[in-house]
């Protein structure tokens, strides 16, 4: 069932994208597997290694395993939906965002407006070295920014970004039986047309 779901998710080969990119998807099913200590590390890693506004490198990564206290702490934030499919997920990390550039010299720090888009670059980054390594993720907007920061006294300084989960995939029999058919169903994307333009509105021709 695994190799059938991979194959029906994976992105059209003609579109003639590179592999990674083909095979990223973001299942709700995951095995009850631990991703080793070796792989989260490279996985991180190349988070690490993504582009920021001068370098200032603004992600912070709070990761929890199942069992241990940061992971309970992350999914108590979740909105019962999510909760409903979490449950055999191995790894859940919070993504944070430092607002400010570091203050060079006496100056005061300057806001970083960039901040939220270099932790969706470094996201990215993650999601596909983890996938290089067999490793699905899963990004969720579904749970609370304000408990999560209460949890882990984050400072105000710092914007709360998402949460994702990260493991192998697994059967989606065990999923809630609406989640089993989106589980389940090919996945499609918009045209270039929609959000490629040379001027606004007006599609690029390409």
């Amino acid at each position: 069932m695994a190799t059938d779901l991979e194959t029906l998710k994976h992105a059209p080969a003609e579109l003639g994208l590179n592999e990674l990119l083909a095979q990223r998807w973001s299942p709700r099913s995951y095995a009850d597997k631990l991703v080793s200590d070796s792989d989260l590390k490279t996985i991180l890693t190349a988070a690490g290694w993504a582009a920021s506004s001068m370098n200032e490198q603004p992600w912070r990564f709070l990761v929890g395993r199942r069992g241990h206290d940061t992971y309970d702490k992350i999914f108590d934030t979740l909105m019962p939906g999510n909760q409903a499919w979490v449950s055999t997920v191995p790894l859940l990390i919070a993504t944070i965002a430092r607002k400010t550039f570091t203050p060079r010299g006496d100056e005061e720090a300057k806001p970083n407006g960039w901040a939220m888009h270099d932790v969706g670059a470094a996201s990215a980054n993650m999601c596909l070295q983890a996938i290089s390594l067999g490793i699905h993720t899963h990004g969720m907007a579904g749970f609370n920014r304000e408990q999560l920061r209460a949890n882990f006294n984050i400072p105000e300084g710092y914007e709360v970004c998402a949460v994702w989960a990260m493991g192998y995939l697994g059967s989606p029999e065990v999923l809630p039986e609406h989640y089993k058919a989106m589980e389940t169903s090919a996945r499609t994307r918009k045209p270039l047309s929609e959000y490629v333009f040379t001027h606004w509105e007006e599609a690029a021709k390409l």
